[in-house]
């Protein structure tokens, strides 16, 4: 193989890490791809680290010890996730997006793969510290901002379903209040979960809470712990949800009906 050149090699490194968020690459593994020593990939680590840091598009951090290397974690400086909620908020307060039952529809916005991608980041960012081992969502809206945020995380998605499918194999079964205190029923795959893991539990609406709290159920019933909730939006009434301690992204105050538009404002950890 021909000398890699050092922008060569900047250039599959910030590749490489970004394309495995929250992994530990070893310096070792560096070094065989680009037949370099230990000091040269460190200084092209340092390199890298430094772009990202500027350009603020994630943090890349050096790991210690015998495994260690570099881990690249997606986050976004807390200026650029205020403006992005501001601009999400201002796309669903246009009018038509009220729904029947007190219900917003974020579908076309959460199906946009930058749109997810983002809101996915802010969300794992508040929950790299507690070291989830899985990505929890009921289908099937929440889906595509589970999905990046399990991305960032660097953990499985894990799906839980209306009724289990075949495919599946056995399945748990719950009961849980959904909304409009109906009784509804969550499936989950035996094979999905093992006891002790660490579950963080995503999904993109959160009204009185009755699903996000079934599956906290689930995860009791599998032995799991439940790392943390998060939601893009909450709405504000009811005050008191089933579930506790459920973080949002953004708050639906209220619907305007002379509009026929929702008021929709970024959470207060990002207000202007």
């Amino acid at each position: 193989m021909d000398k890699i050149k050092r922008n060569e090699r900047l250039s599959a490194i910030a590749r490489m890490l970004a394309d495995a968020p929250n992994r530990i690459h070893t310096l070792g593994e560096f070094c065989e791809l680009f037949d370099a020593a230990k000091s040269t990939v460190s200084e092209d680590i340092d390199l890298v680290a430094e772009a990202f840091r500027r350009f603020d598009l994630g943090t890349l951090e050096t790991v210690a010890g015998a495994a260690g290397g570099a881990r690249f974690r997606p986050t976004v400086s807390r200026e650029r996730a205020v403006q992005a909620l501001a601009a999400l908020a201002k796309r669903l307060e246009e009018p038509g997006r009220m729904l029947p039952g007190g219900f917003l529809y974020t579908s076309d916005v959460t199906s946009e793969p930058d749109t997810a991608q983002l809101i996915g980041e802010i969300l794992a960012q508040q929950y790299y510290d507690r070291q989830p081992d899985l990505v929890l969502t009921m289908e099937t809206k929440g889906i595509p901002i589970a999905l990046m945020t399990a991305r960032a995380l660097g953990v499985p998605l894990v799906i839980a379903r209306r009724d289990s499918r075949a495919y599946e194999g056995s399945a748990v079964k719950i009961n849980y209040v959904g909304g409009g205190d109906r009784i509804e029923t969550m499936a989950l795959a035996r094979r999905a979960v093992h006891p002790g893991q660490r579950a963080l539990i995503i999904d993109d609406f959160m009204k009185g809470g009755g699903t996000l709290q079934g599956m906290v159920d689930m995860m009791r019933e599998f032995q799991a712990e439940v790392a943390g909730v998060g939601v893009m939006i909450a709405t504000r009434a009811p005050e008191q949800k089933l579930v506790e301690g459920a973080r949002s992204l953004l708050i639906l105050e209220k619907f305007d009906r002379e509009r026929g538009a929702a008021v929709v404002r970024p959470a207060d950890a990002y207000a202007l």
